[in-house]
């Protein structure tokens, strides 16, 4: 499953979607769950050089990338990169241009004005990552751990600077964001403060389940409006996340839902019963119905989850409903703070 973090723009319509499509987020992927990060993890792992001490040698997929000194200027290929980067503490020289002209989110905001930062300079992606634009800025390290695009950028963006990735085709998918934040920490030289950031993220995450312990237990079923279909996202074959971090847990009808049989029909409504509901439209008027046209729904207004006031709707006008389906070192702990006062609300039936 993929997890790599994406924003709202242009291209946010497919990532919305491929977000949605992939599962309910909230997973152990770029944005990973609490716990997820174990001694038995399957992911990259960094070895070799302590913190600080250089060169760092990275075998990739691709091949071997060797930074020999302490990166200073730092590229990034894709929004996640850029995340690791502004948690770390970095202000990227280029970034790609992931919002497009809408607002920037306010968790990756709050990390540039921490860094003084003021705006990133990006380049346009819309037709894939601009080589000649990050040349031009001359970097001493090209971050690539949150991007599918790498088998084919990989060969352009060597020969510019050493190509921080992952060391098999299939990470792009699979890796915690907590591996991908310790690869990228090792050739910055920053590994203890990898370590910093993920002891407080998960603490982050497990503060707000001890300080909402009406969370657990509770069963759960989260869903997404599609242009196609009602989605049922919290199916059996999706990683527990955030929300089962937090305390919920999946209905027992999730077990007859997978990642490709997933689709609630309109007379089959009563499929989303749980405890708590959760909605979201990442497509707005342009899903399969509008918010007002479910909650109208005869069908929809008679399950006992609407009636108690148990459902509530993720935004996706504040990009939550997409960062909540890739959370990484950056909007993790923003996730829990927007996340947790929603599911309150839906858990008391307000």
């Amino acid at each position: 499953m993929n997890r790599l973090a994406r924003t709202t723009g242009r291209r946010g319509t497919v990532r919305a979607l491929l977000a949605a499509a992939v599962g309910l987020a909230l997973v152990t992927g770029c944005g990973g769950s609490a716990d997820s990060d174990d001694s038995g993890s399957s992911g990259d792992k960094p070895t070799g050089a302590a913190a600080g001490v250089f060169p760092v040698t990275q075998k990739t997929a691709w091949g071997t990338t060797k930074v020999t000194k302490k990166p200073v200027r730092v590229a990034t290929v894709s929004d996640g990169d850029t995340s690791i980067a502004l948690a770390l503490g970095i202000v990227p020289v280029i970034t790609p241009d992931t919002e497009d002209g809408n607002p920037v989110p306010e968790y990756k905001q709050r990390g540039i004005d921490k860094l003084g930062a003021g705006k990133l300079k990006t380049y346009d992606d819309a037709d894939g990552t601009d080589y000649e634009a990050i040349m031009a800025e001359e970097p001493d390290v090209i971050l690539g751990m949150n991007t599918w695009s790498m088998a084919t950028d990989y060969a352009k963006l060597s020969p510019i600077a050493p190509v921080v990735t992952y060391t098999d085709k299939a990470h792009a998918d699979s890796l915690t964001w907590q591996e991908r934040l310790r690869t990228a920490a090792e050739a910055l030289g920053l590994k203890e403060k990898a370590e910093e950031i993920i002891t407080a993220n998960e603490k982050a995450v497990t503060d707000a389940a001890a300080a909402h312990p009406q969370f657990k237990g509770k069963t759960y079923t989260y869903a997404v409006v599609h242009p196609e279909q009602i989605t049922f996202m919290s199916h059996s074959e999706q990683d527990p996340g955030v929300l089962e971090q937090l305390g919920l847990r999946k209905t027992e009808k999730a077990k007859a839902y997978t990642a490709k049989k997933n689709s609630v029909s309109l007379e089959n409504l009563d499929e989303l019963e749980a405890e708590v509901l959760l909605l979201t439209y990442p497509f707005g008027d342009n899903g399969l119905l509008s918010a007002a046209e479910l909650e109208g729904n005869k069908l929809f207004r008679s399950l006992d989850v609407v009636k108690r006031k148990n459902f509530a709707v993720i935004p996706a006008k504040n990009s939550l409903s997409v960062t909540m389906a890739y959370p990484d070192a950056l909007s993790l702990p923003w996730v829990v703070e927007k996340l947790t006062p929603i599911l309150a609300g839906a858990v008391a039936g307000r």
